[in-house]
């Protein structure tokens, strides 16, 4: 009889003996020519059941038990002792790591119980999978689940990598001597950890992008092919964060069996049980084979073997399958007493099978999480497994370990604290030789060097290519293009009109064909070529699939046909801006991952920038990515016709919190090849950890040539225009423009000059966000040296001595400009595009939204009034011929 089939079962069956011949006779063909053949048969006669319109229910759960039986479990390689031992004793130091740390100082704080419940998980990949930078296949990448820190640097520490002072500053990064991040941060221990992974989602959504990066690199001939894996650590209350089951079709589709997820069930979030009501392995199971992931569930330990072996009737995979993961919880809460009385008692002939076996049996009876042997099985199942990608889920307990003080508790995730008889309960559980006077101290322990325990540590690492985690910067320094690499975007648009999207397009396509870097330049596109004029690149580049082009496309006639090839430059990632985004941060950290300098230039609509994947680029920050992000289509009112959902304003604004995001927004096709100029030296050149955000139109006017000098200005944030002289000009206002609305500064310029007789200057202000950044810091500066002569940001150096009013504009909400007005000679006054987005032509939104050169003229004559500078005649007349209502509806609100 198959197994987890039961006779109850079989008793509903219309035809129990037919059933069971047909049972058997699947059985005889598994014994006698394997489960492939099985499976081929079972796969002909569902389509031969489709043909005659019956609908087959295709299985997605497996009956709950272990996916690889004990029969076939590979035979453990490892010294079972020693490797308990060394796991012994980093569970001792994290735990001591996280009690020393809320001692110290309270709210600190720190987890305990999810790296208790891992510790196997961990230890198993550790000693015989996870291979470091020095292995021939050039190492794997693991993400390991944030929670679990606390064990990952205990490991660190036994390894000699970390100080006892370290891991006395846990959480205490401002510590003499050093700390350490509560988390796996890049940005706060660059040389330890690789990947952010404790915002919730985003550690298995971005590994699924760093295996796919693995592979374009390997086909396009830029990374040797290898075996190398990806790992992520996963808890199982994560995944009910959309962004970490949300990708699973493309590591399919994409066929990336490079990538191993480990999901931690120990059934268990912050406030109680991940699915009291039902069983998340078997939901998680359905979810991932529904996908078509290979699924490799080790749920039960070794000691359950026998009790399954002895199991002929099926009774108890039918017990196991039907109790909820609520029951399971307090099971193991309990003690050996309820289980046997409560999940072997609910039926009487289970409850006869385990009455040769104790309580204490009971209650200590392992989990599969918890089994190296089960661990290992899967381990090795996982990276043998080729074609698809592959799931382990395995079923542990939360706080492992920590007896009553923790285990299986529903407050365990918040543990922090032990007493002195929990310290000495798990001082003994795992044989720390640590005497009783010393345990209120809770002291760190690491064996002699020349011990067992250390030479086989040291030893297993040395043969799997190194210490993990670990980061460098591999990639050398790149010769970047010159500024004069450009001259055709320098010049003027000779009377031909053009957007700064199109000179972003014309600088790609020179990028492209530079000798040094053209193949090192990543397009990363959001299914909007065509939107961003960027379609071109279809044929020159190819899009990037890794079977290649097994069709011949619909618009194969066309010069800039949507070619796909398995050595394509371009990642067209469809309707994804998260899945972009982890494309960007792959291929932006590539040069610490994989040794390669790649350039990835993300464009998009910006309005579905940081408003959609900003935790993403907060990662992305946190990484050290390199690389730039265009928002396209920029701007509340260029970007007309489409509406509230789609029309930016903000962008900036939320971008501008990102410390080593650089931001701009230019004006012209001369400014956007200084800045990206500009951004890939300091990236690539001088490797600064920074990365770029910057806007793109796509309103079409003459691009002019540009000055001589602006460069200095254009990056440090603002540089003069154009300046109108008028004789008798009663005063001489600053106006400032950014984006496509600078247009209707230099329009205002001239209606100011012509009717009104106002000169005026014009300021191209490239980047208010940088211009703040630089008054800060030169503020803080003044602020610690009172003593020194105080020094002058570039604002302050630039209007010194030069009389207002300033008037900004810009296609960006007021608080975007607002952000330098502390540091001009006069405040500020802003015009911005505060209020939702809707369908329009440009012109009468830029008039709704009090941006356009009507408003910027009559609020200058407006000030001048106020100042006596103009006579009230002159503002009357202004307000007759100027197409301006002061009382009509705030567009804030409107």
């Amino acid at each position: 009889m198959l197994k987890g089939v039961t006779r109850d079962l079989l008793s509903e069956d219309i035809d129990p003996q037919e059933t069971s011949e047909w049972l058997e006779s699947l059985q005889d063909v598994i014994r006698r020519e394997g489960p492939a053949r099985a499976g081929q048969l079972l796969t002909r006669l569902i389509e031969v059941a489709s043909k005659e319109g019956i609908e087959p229910t295709r299985a997605v759960r497996t009956p709950y038990i272990n996916t690889i039986p004990a029969s076939e479990q590979p035979v453990y390689p490892g010294d079972r002792a020693i490797e308990r031992r060394i796991k012994s004793i980093i569970r001792w130091n994290a735990m001591a790591m996280v009690v020393r740390a809320s001692k110290g100082s309270s709210g600190v704080g720190g987890h305990i119980s999810t790296y208790a419940s891992a510790a196997t998980l961990y230890e198993v990949g550790f000693n015989h999978f996870f291979r470091g930078p020095d292995h021939d296949c050039g190492g794997d990448f693991v993400f390991f689940q944030g929670h679990a820190s606390p064990g990952i640097y205990s490991r660190a520490f036994l390894e000699g990598r970390l100080t006892p002072q370290q891991l006395d500053n846990f959480r205490r990064e401002l510590g003499e001597g050093g700390g350490l991040s509560s988390y796996p941060h890049p940005w706060l221990m660059p040389d330890f950890w690789q990947f952010p992974t404790v915002s919730m989602g985003l550690g298995p959504l971005m590994s699924i992008y760093q295996a796919r990066l693995m592979r374009y690199l390997e086909n396009r001939g830029l990374r040797p092919a290898s075996d190398a894996k990806v790992w992520c650590f996963v808890g199982d209350g994560e995944c009910d964060e959309v962004e970490t089951l949300g990708a699973l079709s493309i590591a399919v589709r994409e066929k990336l069996d490079n990538l191993i997820f480990v999901v931690n069930c120990n059934l268990q979030r912050l406030d109680g049980p991940v699915r009291g009501n039902g069983k998340i392995i078997q939901e998680l199971e359905g979810v991932f084979r529904g996908a078509g992931w290979n699924v490799l569930k080790v749920v039960w330990g070794s000691q359950w073997d026998p009790l399954l072996a002895a199991d002929h009737d099926g009774l108890l995979v039918r017990r196991m399958t039907e109790c909820l993961d609520g029951e399971y919880q307090k099971y193991k809460a309990a003690g050996g007493d309820w289980i046997r009385d409560h999940f072997f008692g609910a039926y009487d002939e289970l409850k006869r099978r385990v009455e040769h076996l104790s309580d204490e049996y009971l209650k200590n009876i392992k989990r599969g999480g918890h089994d190296p042997e089960k661990v290992f099985a899967a381990y090795q199942a996982a990276t043998t497994h080729s074609g698809t990608p592959t799931v382990v889920l395995a079923k542990t307990i939360k706080g492992y370990g920590l007896g009553d003080a923790g285990e299986g508790q529903m407050s365990t995730h918040q543990q922090k604290k032990l007493n002195f008889d929990a310290v000495r309960e798990f001082r003994d559980r795992f044989g720390i030789p640590i005497p009783d006077d010393k345990l209120e101290e809770v002291p760190f322990y690491v064996p002699p060097a020349d011990s067992p325990e250390m030479e086989y540590l040291h030893q297993r690492r040395k043969e799997l290519g190194g210490y993990l985690p670990q980061r460098s910067v591999k990639a050398p320094k790149v010769e970047t293009p010159k500024l004069e690499d450009f001259t055709s975007i320098l010049k003027d648009s000779g009377g031909k009109t053009s957007s700064t999207t199109m000179a972003f397009n014309r600088i790609l396509q020179i990028l492209l064909k530079n000798k040094e870097i053209g193949d090192k330049v990543v397009p990363i596109i959001p299914d909007e070529a065509r939107t961003f004029g960027l379609e071109p690149l279809f044929r020159q580049c190819g899009i990037y699939a890794p079977s290649g082009q097994l069709y011949e496309p619909v618009d194969s006639d066309n010069l800039f046909y949507y070619k796909e090839a398995k050595n394509g430059q371009i990642l067209e990632e469809g309707i994804n801006e998260a899945g972009s985004m982890c494309s960007f941060i792959a291929a932006g950290t590539s040069y610490s991952t994989h040794g390669i300098n790649m350039i990835p230039f993300y464009i998009y609509y910006s309005m579905f920038g940081f408003q959609r994947v900003g935790d993403l680029v907060w990662a992305a920050a946190d990484s050290r990515t390199r690389g730039f992000m265009l928002g396209g289509t920029a701007g509340r009112t260029t970007l007309n016709g489409e509406g509230l959902q789609h029309q930016d304003g903000h962008g900036h604004l939320c971008m501008s919190v990102v410390p080593n995001l650089v931001c701009y927004d230019p004006a012209y096709a001369f400014e956007v090849a200084v800045i990206i100029q500009d951004g890939l030296r300091r990236m690539y050149q001088e490797q600064e950890a920074v990365f770029y955000y910057i806007t793109v139109y796509n309103e079409n006017y003459e691009m002019p040539a540009m000055p001589e000098g602006a460069a200095e200005g254009i990056l440090k944030g603002i540089h003069k225009l154009t300046s109108r002289d008028v004789s008798g000009s009663p005063a001489r206002p600053q106006l400032f423009g950014s984006g496509s609305i600078l247009q209707e500064a230099l329009k205002a310029q001239e209606i100011l000059a012509e009717r009104f007789g106002i000169a005026s200057d014009v300021w191209s202000a490239t980047s208010y966000t940088e211009l703040r950044r630089d008054a800060q810091a030169t503020e803080r500066w003044n602020r610690l040296h009172p003593e020194e002569t105080p020094r002058k940001c570039y604002l302050e150096q630039t209007f010194e001595g030069i009389e207002g009013p300033f008037v900004s504009t810009s296609d960006n909400i007021k608080l975007v400009a607002d952000q330098v007005g502390h540091w001009l000679p006069e405040p500020l006054i802003g015009l911005g595009t505060d209020g939702f987005g809707r369908s329009e032509s440009r012109e009468d939104l830029r008039e709704h939204y009090e941006i356009n050169a009507d408003y910027v003229i009559f609020v200058t004559l407006g000030e001048l009034l106020k100042r006596g500078k103009i006579k009230r005649e002159v503002f009357d007349q202004a307000k007759k011929t100027l197409n301006v209502d002061p009382d009509k509806s705030d567009p804030v609100l409107a």
